[in-house]
This record gives C-alpha cells, structure tokens and sequence, in this order.
C-alpha cells in the first residue's frame, strides 16, 4: 500500500483525491496538508512513499518548497499535481527533482497512471508532454539522476562499480568501512538501484567511468 502525502490549500481537491484512491487497493492519501510548513511538519514527523504536491500554495512557492523536500528527504519521491500550465511548469519541475508533472484536469485512469508510474521508480510525463519532447517543441532538460551526487558520492559510487570491496574503498578514500556503506545506501537511494550490480550497469551504461 502506498502512503501519499497531499499537499495542496484546496480542501475539495485533498477531499476528492482521497475518496478516488479509497477505492484502490494498491494507494492511499494518509495525510494532507494545506500550507507548506504544514508539508514538512508531516513529512519530518513520518515515513511517506510519495507527496502529491500543489505549485501554488497560500505560504509557499511549489517549486521551492519541492526543493527543500529534496534536499531533506531527497528519497521521497514528489508528483506534481497542478493547475498551471503544463508547458511552462513541467520541466522546471523536473528538473527540481520532482518525479512527474500531472495536471488537475487529469482523467481518474491517468492519475492512477501516474502514481504507479512513480511507484515503480519511473519518472511520469502526460501524454501531452512526452509528445512535445519527443518532437522537440520543447527542451527536455531533465538532469540524470546521478547528477544529484555530491563529489564524494560520485567517487564512492566509480569505485563500488570497480568491483573494490568496501573496506578497500575505505582505504582508498580514508574512510571507514561504516561511512563507506552509508554513502552506498545513500547512492543506490539516488540512483534509485538495489544492489551494487544494477549500479555497476548504470555506470556502464551511462559511460561515467571512462
């Protein structure tokens, strides 16, 4: 079950997303929020598996506060959920690191769409947009995951795709074996990968170890 967080100031648009999803058995909204303090009041509080998230909030701007989501829970994947344009909000949304753009006026099917999407670790375009990228009407610009590395992470993550074991790389970078797992964690967290040989393929595929 997928615990979502709605962050919007529209009490009819919280209310009505959580009676739609009520009847699916695979997500829920467990809690709403109306403000962006009340957004990560929540989100410091508990665990959450996905924020649906409003760009114009009474408090907030969307775009920044979906930033600071990032940087404190840079994990936690964000979908947003809007009424602005699409063409123009999109992709400055994505590249803050949001997993996918979903306009309000959405079909139920589509939202569903989306939130799986997102589910599976994929990022999620409409239609609409998938298509004015595809025929290059609009600049893609969305940053590959691994750009999101610090240096040190970046570092961690070559040598681990080398084959080095983590006491070596600890030795290597004059770390302890115990930071060393941690920044792994943290790297197959961002990458969103599960194990060091899905890792080393996103390297290999990615040519970052050339």
């Amino acid at each position: 079950m997928l615990k979502i967080l709605i962050v919007d100031d529209h009490a009819v648009v919280r209310n009505g997303l959580r009676h739609f999803l009520a009847a699916e058995g695979d997500c829920r909204i467990a809690g709403d929020a109306a403000s962006g303090t009340e957004a990560m009041a929540q989100i410091a509080a508990e665990p959450w598996d996905l924020v649906l998230l409003d760009i114009g909030l009474s408090d907030s701007n969307g775009l920044d506060l979906l930033r600071r989501i990032k940087r404190e829970k840079p994990a936690l994947p964000v979908l947003i959920f809007s009424m602005y344009a699409e063409d123009d909000y999109a992709i400055p949304a994505l590249e803050a690191g949001a997993a996918g753009f979903l306009p309000k006026d959405s079909e139920p099917a589509q939202i569903l769409a989306a939130i799986r999407c997102v589910k599976r670790g994929e990022r999620y375009l409409s239609p609409h947009l998938a298509e004015k990228l595809i025929a290059g009407t609009v600049h893609p610009g969305i940053r590959p995951l691994h750009d999101f590395l610090s240096e040190r992470e970046t570092a961690v993550m070559l040598l681990i795709s080398r084959g080095l074991a983590l006491t070596d790389i600890g030795n290597t970078l004059h770390l302890s074996p115990k930071t060393i797992t941690t920044y792994r964690a943290r790297i197959l967290q961002k990458l969103k990968l599960g194990s060091n040989s899905e890792l080393t393929r996103y390297v290999i595929e990615n040519k970052l170890d050339a």
